[in-house]
């Protein structure tokens, strides 16, 4: 009989938070074979995060047991340490230390000999394709060699169950991929891994996923069992003079709708039951008289599925942003550009970050700036929000240049950055209070927005909550509350969505949707490339210059072929950045 690599067997983990107890897991139970590859989903605060840490014996469950290659956690928690390779979120890289400082400071508390490191070392840096950048800062690696570096920590002394807890957050679409060709020769070489993630189609590459909400375990089989329940509930809509972005969220409130998300140049629609929905009587009637929409059945897939499970029907749901409770900048697609950016570079001593970049975006647009890491997008993206100055060329912010006019242009400014920026310390309240301060806010129009801001983003439950200790998700409303609190004109978006949970990504998409339409200028970077499709145009960066500029549809179009005759924006991007063609469309 084969031992699983892994088992939790009916386990039981609680928090005390101040007077209340929180029940992180709640009588979980699975197990995981060995040399298999398991996949850990749920939305944020399902309990992911705590299980993970029992696995590595970071913490003891309350009740039940864990077992890792039939050894007792808790008996035998040593033994099990030395089995176990973990990278836990923000992996703990020592940013001014070198790589191979970093190396050997984890090989030190793992306990690996001495005599066996350059060996492992060499290994592990031509896996991850390190090697040549052994006496580089750690800090002064992009997101996705920091993550290679963490994960080759994890492995210095070649466990035998790996643990990666949400591994691929913040990389692009290449450096993911990457990563996932070193965990599948960590299984191939015999590894048993449990991964965490936030991409759905990474749950699809597992051999099984467990499903987590609330602490209790809500599904646990292959991720083919899980959209094969939908059988007949999925279908792409489209109509020919409603873009999908406008389409959606239409479509959302439509009777027997569970989920409707832009998808591709369509909206795909999971559906409450298998029965063939008519979107053309529902559209008619609440949108336009003579909109007709063409409704296409298509196969179900992991995320439907992941959705359909936890999300209730749009109808009890509150839109988290109506058309009503923001200004209307002006009508959305008006001609005028409010950003223009010509000719922009920038040095940071030799180096060349920014090269001679040039874009517009007009007013109302959603307009994505997508590279890979260190491509030098979020160089730009700080240079735009005047939080950098430029080494030359020229930015104007709604026809005022950011190098003379910074101040003026940034009261038009709302910004939302990639890493939460808020006061953490500060209450949920507080930090309300401190940015429609900072934003010139006070008396009744202060309280009224601080008012908006609770009752739109649902935080009246955590005003009193340190802000830096709230699920990842509400971080996020909070954060995006504070950038709206002076009904910007303009909204710059570093990475909003990165680490939390598809459910909160489309609240989020809505949200941002509602904001274009009445004429608020998005300006956004994203890893997902799914999310993309949201943009009306955006640019795709790679060494710091502009490799294409287009609609998504424009992107895809470059790469369909007979061979490929349904390109994503992520085959789009990986054979751009790859390719390294450039070209405007």
């Amino acid at each position: 009989m084969v031992t699983a690599a892994l088992v939790f067997a009916d386990v039981t983990k609680t928090f005390s938070r101040s007077a209340e107890e929180i029940i992180a897991l709640d009588g979980v139970s699975f197990s995981t074979q060995p040399g298999s590859v398991t996949g850990l989903i749920g939305p944020d605060g399902a309990g992911k995060t705590t299980l993970m840490r029992l696995a590595a014996t970071l913490l003891q469950p309350d009740h039940g047991q864990v077992r890792v290659m039939g050894l007792a956690s808790d008996s035998d928690s040593v033994s099990v340490r030395s089995l176990v390779g973990y990278m836990p979120q923000r992996f703990g890289l020592y940013e001014d230390l070198s790589v191979a400082e970093n190396l050997d400071l984890y090989a030190d508390l793992q306990g690996l000999p001495v005599a066996s490191r350059q060996a492992r070392y060499a290994q592990l840096m031509h896996m991850t394709g390190l090697a040549p950048f052994m006496a580089r800062l750690a800090g002064k690696l992009s997101g996705g060699m920091k993550q290679k570096l963490g994960l080759a920590c994890a492995l210095l002394r070649s466990p035998q169950l790996l643990l990666l807890d949400e591994a691929t957050v913040g990389v692009d679409p290449v450096s993911r991929r990457e990563l996932w060709q070193i965990v599948y020769q960590q299984v191939e070489a015999g590894m048993s891994v449990l991964l965490s993630t936030a991409y759905l189609d990474e749950a699809e590459r597992c051999d099984q996923v467990v499903l987590l909400h609330q602490g209790k375990v809500l599904g646990w089989g292959a991720p083919e069992e899980f959209s094969q329940a939908l059988k007949g509930r999925t279908y792409q809509v489209t109509a020919a003079s409603l873009p999908p972005r406008r389409l959606q969220p239409l479509l959302s409130s439509a009777p027997g709708v569970v989920d409707a998300v832009v998808d591709g140049d369509a909206v795909r629609v999971v559906m409450a039951t298998a029965e063939v929905p008519d979107i053309d009587t529902f559209l008619r009637t609440n949108a336009q008289p003579a909109l007709s929409a063409s409704v296409l059945p298509v196969e179900p897939r992991f995320e439907d599925a992941f959705v359909a499970r936890l999300m209730v029907t749009p109808q009890k749901r509150r839109s988290p942003l109506s058309m009503d409770s923001v200004k209307r900048v002006a009508q959305p697609g008006s001609a005028d550009a409010v950003i223009v950016v010509q000719d922009l570079m920038r040095r940071f001593g030799d180096f060349v970050a920014v090269n001679r970049v040039s874009f517009s975006v007009q007013r109302g647009e959603i307009f994505g700036l997508l590279g890979a890491n260190g491509a030098g997008k979020s160089t730009t993206f700080r240079m735009l929000c005047g939080l950098l100055p430029s080494s030359s060329g020229e930015v104007s912010v709604v026809g005022q240049d950011l190098r003379r006019a910074a101040a003026s242009a940034r009261s038009h400014i709302g910004y939302m950055a990639q890493k939460f920026s808020l006061y953490g310390d500060l209450s949920v309240m507080q930090n309300l209070r401190f940015f429609s301060s900072a934003y010139g806010l006070s008396g009744k129009q202060q309280l009224a927005r601080i008012d908006w801001a609770i009752d739109t983003f649902e935080l009246e439950n955590y005003l009193d909550e340190n802000s830096g200790s709230l699920p990842q998700g509400y971080k996020q409303r909070l954060a995006f509350a504070a950038a709206l609190m002076h009904e910007p004109d303009i909204l710059f978006l570093d990475e909003p969505t990165s680490g939390v949970d598809p459910l909160a990504r489309r609240e989020f998409w809505q949200q941002t949707n509602a904001l274009a339409e009445t004429g608020v200028t998005i300006l956004v970077t994203t890893h997902f490339m799914d999310e993309a499709n949201y943009c009306d145009r955006l640019v795709i960066m790679a060494a710091g210059e502009v490799l294409a500029e287009g609609s998504p549809e424009q992107m895809k179009a470059r790469v369909r072929s007979a061979a490929l005759p349904a390109p994503t924006m992520e085959d789009a991007f990986i054979h751009l950045v790859e390719g390294q063609d450039k070209v405007v469309l």
